[in-house]
């Protein structure tokens, strides 16, 4: 009775080796070039690069980076049998755990997360100016000189333009005869 008793708690204690020796979470790194851009997971989580974010095995997800004056990027994040966890899981067929391996398919603790750690370079968005850091306001400034112009003339008014006047006709010689229809001045 005594090594049933044995066996059954040696059965207990190795049912679920993956689960045990993986647990049922997995760590994601997060990182993205530059730094500091905003993290939204579809599974509501939310932090700034550089971060870790715990989630379940099972869960397959997606990564949104967003960063003022870069463009969005999104990265869907899936699971696949990692190789620990598939020898946790034939761990349970050796020792004759169908509970354990049960429980490792439940749990998801076979599985692992691809990519991680997500790496994401940021490309930059053209239409909209990068942000203004700290670094840049307090950042040693070298002293420029705006080019050398010359020195503003208050604006003179452009002379009038000169009527010329038609010239004089010359006098007429009282002996000249006068024109036909044309009356003598009066002197």
């Amino acid at each position: 009775m005594r090594g049933i008793l044995v066996a059954a708690a040696l059965a207990v204690g190795v049912a679920a080796c993956a689960t045990v020796t993986r647990g049922t979470t997995n760590q994601i790194q997060i990182r993205s070039e530059p730094a500091g851009a905003q993290v939204t997971t579809s599974l509501a989580h939310n932090c700034t690069t550089p971060c870790t974010i715990s989630v379940n095995r099972r869960e397959e997800f997606a990564i949104t980076f967003s960063l003022p004056g870069y463009r969005e990027q999104r990265v869907e994040v899936k699971t696949q049998v990692a190789g620990a966890g598939a020898a946790g899981f034939v761990g349970n067929v050796i020792v004759g755990g169908v509970v354990g391996m049960g429980v490792d398919a439940v749990t998801g603790s076979t599985l692992e997360h691809t990519p991680n750690p997500v790496v994401v370079t940021l490309q930059r968005d053209v239409t909209t100016p990068p942000p203004r850091t700290n670094q840049d306001r307090f950042a040693p400034r070298t002293a420029t000189r705006a080019p050398a112009r010359a020195p503003a003339r208050p604006a003179t008014p452009a002379p009038a333009p000169v009527e010329e006047a038609a010239p004089p006709a010359p006098p007429r010689m009282p002996s000249e005869p006068l024109a036909p229809g044309v009356v003598p001045p009066s002197l």
